[in-house]
């Protein structure tokens, strides 16, 4: 079976890139031939994007910008005519056999087999973190998508309940594949250490790999280390990740000011985005993982972190329940005090149990590879089942 992808860049949405690259990876690694992945590419990409995909076993690139990229005229066709039409010859001309759609929509009467990626719904949680034409862009999005007939496709089983009830889509329509995280390379301890100090980091410190963006949560994160410096207690935490909010450009120098006013410069250390063998380095060697997310999809840094066995400190959500289970200390989103208590009892790690927890945590990353594979491989059959055994409506959707 070919499927096609559109490239979605590590520079637009990093969590999206690395969501493909990985499923990538994980298809040749445990069912090589099983899909072949077929990736449309448009002119602003990065190079690296390119290489790494490159890397990969089975996967087929193709320059294709007007197919690629989101333009007024392809959404125009599909909203009104029912087919973005070059992107129907493009792929006609590939022998695609089904279509992964990400935040696009080719239209109702797509002749190609589609499954729909519902990668979150931050926009209908969090509503106040989106512009009304943001809002109104995905919303408009997922409507036509499941207006659309297609097959939907969904990252944990909170996701899919919630689009269920909010949509009213029935059950049968969705499928869920978890995705799951296997290192390429698993830094020494000592590598690891020699990454760590060239960020200054003490032996001891807290890992939050996360963008700077306000439903990461940064505030909650500053208040709980000012609560432990008051009372003589000092937890460092490192908080790598792009620096800028599409949606909120001025959050990244307000979360500064708040550093520097709580007088936090020492404890809550901003680098940056590091380059991502360091992030594998830097997860090695810390002593827990921090997502204080207000909300999430499916963390891929939990995910990470599970693999490299690392202890987890996470928000209260559904979804970081579904999602690591037993294996994290959980605390209340809104709760400062909370995590202080969290972050107060994280705990050095000795080098014998990091190796122990690292052996477990691959152990347990590679089941959950296989299962996601497995699972997404079942979604796109059910997909090809669904599109040959219906009729395309006749009338576009009516919002």
């Amino acid at each position: 079976m070919r499927v096609a992808f559109t490239l979605i860049s590590c520079r637009s949405w990093a969590g999206g890139f690395h969501y493909q690259l990985n499923l990538f990876r994980l298809l040749a690694k445990y069912r090589p031939g099983a899909l072949q992945p077929v990736v449309f590419y448009g002119e602003e990409v990065d190079a690296s994007d390119l290489d790494s995909l490159q890397a990969v076993p089975g996967v087929v690139l193709v320059h294709a910008p007007r197919v690629a990229s989101r333009t007024f005229r392809g959404t125009l066709e599909s909203l009104t005519l029912g087919k973005d039409g070059s992107a129907a010859r493009l792929f006609r001309e590939q022998r695609i056999d089904l279509v992964f759609e990400s935040a696009r929509f080719f239209g109702w009467r797509f002749p190609t087999p589609t499954i729909a990626w519902i990668p979150d719904l931050q926009h209908r949680m969090l509503p106040d973190l989106f512009r009304a034409r943001g809002f109104w862009r995905r919303e408009i999005g997922f409507r036509a998508q499941v207006l659309g007939g297609r097959t939907l496709l969904l990252s944990s089983e909170d996701s899919r309940s919630a689009f269920c009830d909010l949509y009213g889509v029935d059950r049968s329509r969705t499928r869920v594949a978890r995705f799951a995280v296997m290192p390429q390379s698993v830094p020494s301890i000592e590598q690891a250490a020699e990454i760590a100090n060239q960020y200054a980091l003490p032996p001891c410190f807290v890992f939050m790999p996360n963008q700077f963006w306000r439903h990461k949560n940064h505030f909650l994160v500053i208040r709980a280390l000012k609560i432990l410096k008051d009372q003589g207690a000092r937890v460092v935490v490192l908080a790598t990740g792009a620096q800028s909010d599409p949606r909120s450009p001025g959050h990244f120098a307000s979360v500064c000011e708040a550093i520097t006013a709580a007088g936090l410069q020492e404890e809550f250390i901003v680098p940056g985005q590091v380059p991502y063998p360091d992030v594998s380095a830097l997860m090695r060697a810390c002593s827990a993982l921090l997502n204080p997310s207000l909300f999430e999809g499916w963390s891929t840094t939990v995910e990470e972190a599970r693999a490299f066995g690392v202890p987890m400190i996470l928000s209260d959500l559904p979804v970081h329940k579904e999602q690591a289970g037993t294996g994290a200390a959980y605390f209340k989103k809104d709760d400062a005090y909370a995590l202080a208590r969290a972050l107060e009892g994280v705990v050095p790690l000795s080098p014998a149990d990091r190796d122990k927890r690292l052996a477990a945590g691959m152990a347990e990353a590679e089941r959950l590879s296989i299962r996601f594979v497995g699972d997404f491989i079942a979604a796109a059959d059910a997909a090809v089942k669904q599109s040959n055994g219906k009729r395309h409506p006749q009338g576009g959707p009516h919002f």
